[in-house]
């Protein structure tokens, strides 16, 4: 324990702190309830709910149509396997690293940015990363207005053309659900985390057991696991894969990259670090790898089933059910799905970015105000042209970010594991004028740092000859930015990190 005239800081004997008294900080212009450490006696999340967190994200269908993105590319169906299951495998180690101060201190990840780029300096990171999720969020948003369009087009008649013909190439009835379902994620965010935790806990099992009916039912429909999986694709040496295996390895990392960064809005949930590490460790790349399996033996199967389906459409679950004749068959496998990408939605894309947009105005914006942001930037970035190329989300989205989100996860394991070894003045956090203030709020070395690292992985996109960076784009962000903020921290020391030194002893 450790106390002062202001505050009290409790250290738990399994290594977590506890803020007990909030008298000098809850009037901070950089505090909000919404943003204050979790107590420890709330700090109730278990190796289930993160295991169920993990399996209820990774049940979705753009991990469901992962694998078509890098088949689609000339990989044949194990090497696409290989590549989704080492990339998952990569990206745990720093969300495993980032998750670590959630449960230490009870603190979202904006918050937790402060101690490496200021009290101000935190909205860098922060508002990047919001902006991602924005496009995962209207991405994800699309995808189950997509799913309540193919359900109700099952049950009423002739819905598709109820309010007439298309409006920019959809119907008015598909535009609607697009709402529709826009508004329910809403609706779930403005009851707060403990119903988010609720529906991750049943829609995991759910989703996982309707989806094994459905490889069952392909199998069995087309007397076999179909041709797919006998194709050997177009790489038959390490030298013709190399050139493709390396940009989709690094837009497997990225397509978690996000959460390697913001993991600790959920584990300042957790009761201990064991826990929050167990199930994340068993579920992450377990799941992500046999959801894509089981999405390559559906569409194998369903080529043979519907031999007239386009391979693209053969590909999306919500158009291959679309074509079954049951009106029950398509609206409990379409229910499935708007429970899959509800469950994905919220927690990944949705409790970032509204925690994100908090920290940047306290005061004015709550939790819930960020996640209405979060849903009204999500439309504007229209994500039914994100999904327009069946791979283009891979190479062009995902690989794009990760360079840029690499290089914050770069800094921000670089400055809690290696410059303070995880000790973090934490009432400062919320301060200021204390230990993270640095120069008006902004630690010049982190933003350099981040700078150094996104210049690097995208330079490629600009000088053909230094592409394979972009190729490398989240190694190389994270590599630069991670070393540049370590030399610089060491070498010019801000007059604060004394400061810090002192008050974590």
């Amino acid at each position: 324990m450790r106390a002062d005239s202001d505050h009290e800081t409790i250290q738990h004997p399994d290594g977590r702190v506890e803020l007990r008294d909030y008298s000098t900080i809850s009037g901070s212009p950089l505090y909000n309830e919404d943003l204050a450490p979790v107590p420890v006696e709330k700090r109730d999340w278990t190796t289930y709910n993160y295991a169920a967190l993990w399996i209820s994200m990774a049940h979705c269908i753009p991990t469901y149509m992962l694998a078509s993105g890098l088949i689609s590319a000339g990989m044949n169906w194990w090497q696409a396997l290989f590549t989704i299951l080492l990339g998952n495998t990569i990206v745990l180690a720093p969300i495993l690293l980032n998750s670590h101060p959630g449960t230490k201190y009870g603190i979202p990840f904006p918050v937790f940015a402060r101690a490496s780029y200021g009290t101000l300096g935190s909205n860098l990171p922060a508002l990047m990363r919001a902006l991602v999720a924005c496009g995962w969020f209207g991405i994800q948003t699309w995808i189950g207005g997509e799913a309540l369009y193919t359900l109700f087009a099952a049950v009423i008649p002739n819905f598709k053309t109820l309010l007439g013909g298309p409006v920019g190439g959809h119907a008015p009835t598909e535009w609607i659900c697009f709402l529709l379902f826009w508004a329910l994620n809403i609706f779930i965010i403005y009851r707060g985390m403990n119903l988010l935790r609720k529906v991750e806990n049943w829609a995991a099992p759910f989703v996982l057991v309707m989806t094994l009916f459905l490889v069952v039912w392909a199998v069995w429909r087309a007397e076999g696991l179909g041709n797919l999986l006998t194709d050997r694709g177009k790489f038959h040496t390490w030298a013709e894969f190399y050139p493709v295996f390396i940009p989709s390895l690094t837009a497997m990392i990225g397509f978690w990259a996000t959460l390697s960064l913001n993991m600790p809005d959920f584990t300042r949930f957790g009761r201990s670090q064991r826990e929050q590490a167990v199930g994340q460790v068993v579920a992450l790349p377990t799941t992500m790898t046999v959801f894509a399996a089981m999405g390559v033996i559906i569409t194998s199967a369903a080529l043979v089933i519907y031999p007239d389906m386009p391979p693209g459409e053969a590909w999306d679950p919500v158009k291959l059910v679309g074509r079954f004749p049951q009106a029950w068959v398509v609206a409990v496998s379409m229910f499935t799905v708007v429970v899959a990408t509800l469950s994905v939605n919220i927690a990944a894309n949705v409790v970032s970015p509204a925690n994100d947009f908090a920290n940047a105005f306290p005061r004015l914006i709550s939790f819930r105000t960020g996640g209405l942001i979060t849903g009204i930037i999500g439309i504007l970035m229209q994500p039914w042209r994100l999904l327009a190329d069946p791979s283009g989300y891979i190479f062009s989205w995902l690989l794009g970010y990760s360079g840029g989100l690499g290089s914050i996860a770069g800094v921000l394991i670089a400055d809690y594991w290696l410059v303070r070894n995880k000790r973090l003045a934490l009432a400062d956090l919320y301060r200021k004028q204390g230990a993270y203030t640095f120069a008006g709020g902004w630690n010049w070395r982190a933003v350099a740092a981040t700078i150094v690292g996104c210049a690097l992985a995208w330079v490629g996109l600009v000088v053909p000859q230094l592409r394979p960076l972009y190729d490398y784009a989240w190694f190389v962000g994270f590599g630069a930015a991670g070393l540049t903020h370590l030399v610089l921290m060491k070498a010019l020391p801000p007059a604060s990190h004394a400061v810090v030194s002192a008050e974590a002893a």
